[in-house]
């Protein structure tokens, strides 16, 4: 009588062990990117949880994001970037204008350096005036941009921030994918945890 040992190495002595495909290293890394680019990126957003509102021309922006805030105080609304703030004082649209951080701020407004369609990702440096407090801190980051700032991949948007900023790098380049989460023991998904709870990016 054979013994489970015997049974078990003879059921591995007659298992067929077939080699696997050859990887091909031709194929591409990244899927394709469906243009045009800021459709993209939106899809990518979207599937983090972040928002994003597509516009065709600057005054559409504006309007939309003036109608957008008025659920918060004006008090509670801040953009420390001098080239925002002029877009803001031109369109009607009130906001703080304090150096210091209110800490009943509801929502903040910043600009980026680049949008990556493939991720989803904003990013952004502390190169920009309002400082890297201002993409962690406001409970809702709103993010203003230009469609000619989305790129296809990662890739790209270093090659472009290295041609922007040549030998004076900003010290810190962070990508913000989604607003902030993390996830319990149980996976139970919990959004805002360690900064935004929500973002939105108004692009035209």
């Amino acid at each position: 009588m054979k013994t489970a040992r015997q049974e078990i190495l003879e059921k591995l002595q007659n298992t067929s062990h077939s080699l696997p495909d050859a990887p091909d290293y031709n194929a591409p890394v990244y899927h394709p990117i469906e243009k045009p680019l800021e459709m993209a990126f939106k899809k990518s957003l979207e599937r983090v949880n972040g928002s994003v509102h597509l516009f065709e021309t600057e005054n559409e922006l504006f309007t939309a994001l003036h109608h957008f805030l008025q659920k918060y105080s004006h008090k509670n609304i801040s953009c420390l970037e001098p080239g925002i703030q002029k877009k803001l004082h031109l369109y009607n649209i009130p906001y703080s204008v304090a150096e210091e951080l209110n800490e009943q701020m509801e929502a903040g407004i910043t600009g980026c350096e680049f949008l990556i369609a493939h991720t989803g990702s904003v990013m952004v440096s502390s190169a920009q005036a309002g400082g890297r407090q201002m993409f962690v801190y406001p409970p809702v980051h709103i993010v203003v941009a230009r469609k000619s700032q989305v790129v296809e991949y990662l890739q790209n948007a270093y090659s472009a921030i290295l041609e922007k900023y040549q030998n004076s790098l900003p010290s810190q380049i962070s990508l913000i994918t989604g607003p902030s989460r993390t996830a319990d023991i149980e996976k139970t998904l919990i959004l805002g945890a360690h900064g935004p709870k929500e973002l939105h990016v108004f692009l035209a």
